[in-house]
């Protein structure tokens, strides 16, 4: 099943918004085939794996990270490849979490008279697909927030310089994170002061570039954003509020750009709202790479999943910008818990993974 979920992590940043699935077909103890699932529309991982098994695939064990399916979307239902194959046991990492057909491919193949199993190495399987999970249980994106900062909680110096906190191998690593997500959020204050592209950049590989979304209430993005000039395959979405008149917007417009109004309070964007718009849009993931401001209001809005911090071994001192502005708590029982935890180094660099309560796996 490692196999399995090794092969799996091969199509992140491409499968959204299926899972990432990987496949192993084993006889009489060695590995005759195996498969991953390369691209959302393409075939899934088990018939990989089965193609590749040919013949040999009769009377052998199929390994799958996740339950195949057994309904018809995209591609044909699974289950029936792998009848058509003569497998003669199935061992699923987990069931499929979605509520309308969990269970029902396992249960098939079972009724037809295969030996089926699942629970194998479930808790790997589930973190692999966190996304997907939250994603077809409750309609709403999986939000990643992660920010970089000195040892005494500075995201920049007082004049605003943030160039850079984090070392080349951090900052490769951001990449990485862009390119297994749907979407990428930033306040337009961070557009206005970095002028950043928000754009995938691998070193070893072509990356896929994330929606840019831009929080920006009154809509005082600057025309000449490099974010609106973008020759890339996914769009920027810019989230305004209620009052902007239409004739300021008119005045943005251009291909591969967008408008999406969300209720604002107290001139700021409803974050709660925005998360719930887009779900439906197909945005199953969300990486929030905002100032001060953006992460305070995210965070008190409850709708992170996982924190990835990057802490430089520097001190910034002085009146330097924190990590979170706004009210945030008043007593240290408050105090946001995170859970999960795991911590990673990049050379000098220490980036710290957890999950809020709300995202724990």
């Amino acid at each position: 099943m490692k196999m399995a979920l090794e092969l799996a992590e091969q199509g992140r940043g491409w499968t959204s918004p299926n899972p990432m699935v990987g496949a192993i077909v084993v006889k009489d103890g060695k590995v005759v085939g195996k498969g991953f699932h390369r691209v959302a529309g393409g075939l899934h991982a088990e018939i990989h794996a089965l193609n590749d098994a040919g013949d040999k695939a009769t009377g052998a064990t199929l390994y799958v990270s996740l339950e195949p399916c057994n309904h018809t979307g995209r591609t044909p239902p699974c289950t029936e490849a792998i009848l058509r194959s003569s497998i003669k046991r199935v061992v699923a990492g987990m069931k499929d979490p979605n509520p309308r057909v969990t269970g029902g491919g396992l249960a098939f193949l079972k009724s037809q008279g295969l030996e089926v199993s699942f629970g194998v190495c479930e808790d790997m399987c589930r973190r692999l697909n966190e996304v997907f999970i939250k994603y077809v249980t409750t309609s709403l994106p999986f939000v990643i927030l992660k920010c970089a900062a000195t040892l005494d909680g500075r995201i920049a110096t007082r004049t605003g310089d943030s160039k850079w906190i984090t070392n080349p191998l951090s900052r490769k690593f951001v990449h990485e994170l862009r390119h297994a997500v749907d979407a990428v959020m930033v306040g337009v204050g961070t557009v206005l002061k970095d002028n950043p592209q928000l754009t995938t950049r691998l070193e070893d590989r072509k990356g896929s570039d994330p929606m840019r979304i831009v929080l920006d209430t009154h809509l005082s993005i600057h025309p000449n954003a490099k974010l609106l000039h973008l020759a890339s395959d996914s769009d920027t979405t810019i989230i305004i509020g209620e009052s902007v008149p239409a004739e300021k917007r008119r005045m943005l417009e251009s291909p591969g750009v967008s408008f999406l109004t969300v209720k604002d309070d107290v001139g700021q964007i409803n974050l709660k709202a925005l998360v719930k718009k887009l779900g439906p849009m197909g945005i199953t993931s969300l990486l929030i790479e905002g100032g001060s401001r953006v992460n305070g209001s995210a965070l008190m809005a409850g709708i992170v999943d996982k924190i990835c911090m990057f802490y430089a071994p520097k001190i910034c001192g002085g009146n330097g910008i924190p990590i979170c502005t706004g009210p945030g708590v008043e007593h240290m029982e408050q105090c946001m818990g995170l859970e999960g935890i795991s911590v990673r180094r990049f050379e000098d660099d220490v980036m710290i993974e957890g999950y809020t309560s709300k995202g724990s796996k």
